[in-house]
């Protein structure tokens, strides 16, 4: 059971850690190219998708079973943890369609990062 708690806290930290990265990457081709703001809301949706398909899949590595359950649970912590950290710096924060949106694709990343994560060799 700890070594489970420990693999998926390891695999939401690498989560934050990697969309952290792509998120830096992307701002500064945006500042430094012509690359249109609109497409902000869907790269986010797609980083969200990678980083949290990397975290799940490396975090549920070593646990060898129940990859559907940790990793629903990696992506369900890691949207958790966005959106707190969301709502505390922005105080007009609310559950739109969108976030309904990055909920669902943050668990099936979450799941096929885990199935992925326990069927590693």
């Amino acid at each position: 059971m700890e070594n489970t708690v420990t693999n998926i806290a390891k695999g939401v930290g690498i989560s934050l850690l990697a969309t952290f990265i792509l998120l830096l990457i992307f701002a500064t081709m945006l500042t430094y190219t012509e690359i249109s703001e609109t497409i902000i809301n869907p790269v986010i949706i797609v980083i969200t998708a990678i980083s949290i398909l990397i975290g799940s899949s490396i975090g549920n590595t070593k646990i060898k079973k129940n990859g559907l359950l940790n990793g629903a649970l990696i992506g369900g912590i890691y949207i958790f943890t966005i959106y707190l950290i969301s709502s505390i710096l922005n105080w007009k924060f609310g559950l739109e369609m969108q976030s309904i949106i990055m909920i669902v694709i943050g668990m099936i990343f979450g799941i096929l990062g885990g199935i992925i994560g326990v069927n590693k060799k």
